[in-house]
């Protein structure tokens, strides 16, 4: 499939958005343009310094595996 293909299809695809959708399409389309124009198209984290091997942040990343870690937050921190 060739780009003016694909190009079709997305047109298609916006036609069949409800109204409330466009504006979010539009700001996507916007982030993948801004992302091309910057080249921001990779993740870059290890030349920004971003190791999880030395911040002990990052090796908290994904470790929660359920809910919301806020559900009851105002009763642990306030006892309401």
């Amino acid at each position: 499939m060739d780009a003016q293909d694909l190009k079709q299809k997305l047109l298609v695809k916006i036609e069949e958005l409800p109204g409330h959708r466009l504006r979010e399409a539009l700001d996507f389309v916007s982030f993948l343009l801004y992302q091309d124009k910057y080249g921001l198209t990779e993740y870059q984290g290890q030349e920004q310094g971003l190791d999880p091997r030395q911040d002990p942040l990052l090796r908290l990343i994904g470790r929660v595996s359920h809910g919301s870690l806020a559900q009851r937050i105002d009763e642990e921190l306030y006892g309401v």
